[in-house]
């Protein structure tokens, strides 16, 4: 309330000396100054308690998005726009000299606020860097003990993704993971969806993160919220940007924006990729084919690791024990690697024992 008061106070000191100004000028005799003081400071008392509550309003905003901002960014992003409106100062100082007019006011009040504002986010962007050059991350920037340094920020995809759950079982995650608080929310509203495909696959990321977790990898759930975005991949890049984390993703759009962000991401879809077996063309394998594929006459199976093999005239083998298939061609997807096969010239079929007992019986019928 004493801001919103003192706001206005200024609004109405500024008001009466522009309304007496505007009097002198226009004329009408000896009261038209009076009056149009009066009238100055009428107008600009309403005006001033509208313009106090709305930058009252405008700062406790600001003060809220930047509670969570790292005192680098914040120290990197005053100095540069303070530095930026005195620039635009001094650009506007030869206007306010030699042009006498409301006219250069106003453009050197635009180049100060244009300047101020670029030097702000200049330095929310280069804010780590900034600091670090000036050689005062050590106390600006002091190194979050909740989470090590080598662990990977990961996302809604990646969780999904079981390559993780392969991860931890190899211990390839000694660094542990840091999911954001909104990310688990996230798969959890979506755990609910009536969608039973992304239901399921957040269920089961959900499921995986407490199974690294009983294999003792940290998983360490990031308690930040990052107000000043609804998006959620511009959530997970500003957190990353102010830990200092590389991502971990399945997404391509939140690799492509973490290049432009310059920052560390990696595509855990080309780390499955190239951990897949190398099924080259030629190559034999036995499958069980299990149900027809899209194409007229394709039989579809699947290996131990869970990569689909589609096999070319093979529905007449669908639940007929395990085929002998030769790979013609490989295809890398979002749920690993796409196999296509033909029948093995030659190739039998290896009968399960109960298919077996069931064809003796009936010969012997």
């Amino acid at each position: 309330m004493l801001f919103v008061e003192g706001f206005r106070l200024l609004f109405v000191l500024a008001g009466s000396f522009g309304g007496y100004e505007a009097g002198q000028h226009v004329g009408g005799g000896a009261h038209a100054p009076l009056i149009g003081l009066l009238f100055g400071a009428a107008i600009s008392y309403v005006l001033g308690g509208v313009a106090g509550r709305l930058t009252d309003k405008a700062l406790q905003k600001a003060v809220f998005l930047l509670r969570n901002t790292p005192p680098g960014e914040v120290f990197a992003s005053s100095i540069i726009s303070t530095s930026g409106m005195l620039l635009g100062m001094v650009i506007g100082l030869p206007l306010l000299v030699y042009v006498h007019s409301g006219i250069a006011l106003l453009v050197t009040a635009v180049l100060v606020w244009v300047l101020a504002s670029l030097g702000w986010r200049i330095g929310s962007v280069k804010g780590r860097q900034i600091v670090e050059a000036a050689g005062l991350s050590r106390i600006l920037s002091p190194q979050s003990s909740s989470a090590r340094s080598e662990a990977m920020l990961v996302d809604g995809s990646a969780v999904t993704d079981r390559l993780l759950l392969v991860l931890g079982r190899s211990g390839l995650l000694p660094g542990g993971l840091v999911v954001p608080q909104f990310v688990v929310d996230h798969l959890r509203a979506v755990s609910e969806a009536p969608d039973p495909v992304t239901s399921r696959r957040a269920r089961r990321g959900l499921e995986s993160l407490e199974a690294l977790r009983e294999m003792n990898i940290p998983v360490h759930i990031a308690p930040d919220e990052i107000p000043e975005t609804d998006d959620l991949d511009g959530k997970l890049l500003t957190l990353a940007r102010r830990t200092g984390l590389r991502i971990g993703t399945c997404s391509t759009a939140v690799i492509d924006q973490a290049a432009r962000w310059e920052l560390i991401a990696v595509d855990l879809r080309e780390v499955s990729n190239g951990l897949a077996p190398d099924h080259t063309p030629g190559e034999v394998l036995t499958v069980e084919l299990i149900k027809e594929g899209r194409q007229p006459r394709q039989a579809v199976g699947y290996l131990a690791d869970g990569d689909m093999v589609v096999v070319n005239d093979a529905t007449h083998l669908i639940d007929a024990g395990t085929v002998e298939v030769t790979v013609l061609s490989t295809r890398p997807t979002s749920q690993g690697i796409m196999v296509f096969a033909k029948l093995a010239t030659g190739g039998g079929v290896e009968e399960q024992p109960g298919r077996q007992r069931e064809a003796s019986q009936s010969t012997g019928r």
